[in-house]
């Protein structure tokens, strides 16, 4: 397993995470043996927006003995107080909520406390009236909540957001669908949602992703938005490309999904290529470096993909970025302009060019 470092609050954070939206199904046995070799795989974030309220007496069981070794993602809006998940913005049902998840969770404390599906500004101005954001802060000064997250599919709700409130872990719906604008959750243009990454990388707050499959259509060709299938591995990792992001959440429900998804880390180079998806780029994403390095290896050395990202942060305003880009080894000053990148790029871009532009840019600071 590799990690990944939060920023903002410290915590070494797992590439590959966990959600629970459908893990209740697998029945209390198999569920914690599932999670516990997802533990034992390395596995230590998960994400508590379950599909049912069965699910937090299996995730109680499963980590009773190594709650300290791992992370919860709980949401302040997700209502389990009938047993079914619900939504609400109401303070008193989310109070029983929460409560009730900790009691089952057989925890004291909560690692990520989530503004949760904050999807329209109405939202976020219902949740600041009802005093459940000042809930959240009064646990997070008792200590019961030690950071504090937010969960959305809305880049402009994002943004209001992260400029009202101090958030520390952004959970967003990340995958080429809905960045390319494809599926009913797919909010924000091209731009918008880049700018969501930018400015999450620039500020250090992480990223957790839900839906990288798309709810499991960018699985399957009859399903998927372009008629072809990506795999697991294929859509992790583009996941893992984005600035920001620290932690992929799939969901599982048995002990072989689990070891599918601790085997990322096994898989080819090509195995985990996506660059096909620049066959389905619209054209407002045409000559724009996702980072997908698909133009290695570059007869110069560059990582071309890294300077690509750390040039777009820097332009986004993180100073870190620069300084990252001056580390490197090889950077646009060394390219040779052969134009084996420019050839090789599936999403159109000349990176010829856009090494030259990036060399002056980084000078001129």
């Amino acid at each position: 397993m590799k990690y990944r470092v939060n920023r903002k609050t410290g915590d070494s954070i797992s590439e590959i995470g966990l959600g629970s939206s459908y893990m209740y199904e697998a029945g209390m046995d198999e569920a914690v043996r599932a999670l516990r070799r997802a533990a034992e795989g390395g596995i230590n974030y998960f994400d508590l927006a379950a599909g049912n309220g069965k699910t937090f007496p299996m995730y109680g069981e499963a980590f009773r003995d190594i709650r300290k070794d791992i992370f919860f993602q709980i949401h302040f809006g997700a209502d389990y107080t009938k047993g079914e998940y619900g939504w609400s913005l109401d303070l008193d049902t989310i109070k029983r909520s929460v409560d009730k998840q900790l009691r089952e969770l057989k925890t004291d404390y909560i690692d990520y406390g989530f503004i949760h599906c904050q999807d329209e500004i109405s939202d976020w101005e219902t949740y600041l009236k009802n005093g459940v954001y000042d809930y959240i802060l009064a646990l997070q000064k008792e200590g019961v909540v030690r950071h504090i997250g937010l969960s959305s599919h809305t880049p402009a709700v994002i943004q209001r957001i992260m400029d009202d409130a101090d958030i520390d872990m952004l959970m967003f719906s990340v995958n080429p669908a809905y960045d390319y604008g494809q599926g009913e959750l797919a909010n924000g243009s091209v731009d918008e949602r880049s700018d969501v990454y930018r400015r999450c990388e620039k500020e250090g707050v992480g990223i957790s992703v839900m839906k990288p499959f798309s709810g499991g259509q960018l699985l399957d060709a009859s399903r998927s938005p372009f008629g072809q299938a990506l795999t697991h591995y294929q859509c992790i990792r583009y996941c893992l490309d984005k600035p920001g992001v620290l932690t992929v959440l799939p969901g599982a429900k048995s002990v072989q999904e689990v070891e599918m998804l601790l085997s990322y880390h096994d898989q080819t180079e090509e195995a985990t290529d996506y660059s096909v998806i620049g066959e389905f780029a619209p054209p407002q994403a045409s000559g724009k470096c996702v980072y997908c390095n698909h133009c290695r290896p570059c007869p110069a050395g560059i990582d071309i993909g890294l300077v690509n990202k750390y040039y777009d942060l820097a332009k986004a305003g993180d100073t870190m970025a620069v300084e990252h880009y001056r580390t490197l080894e090889k950077n646009a000053s060394d390219c040779i302009q052969c134009g084996h990148c420019d050839s090789r790029c599936p999403f159109s871009v000349e990176q010829s060019k856009r090494m030259a532009e990036i060399r002056e840019y980084m000078l001129s600071l």
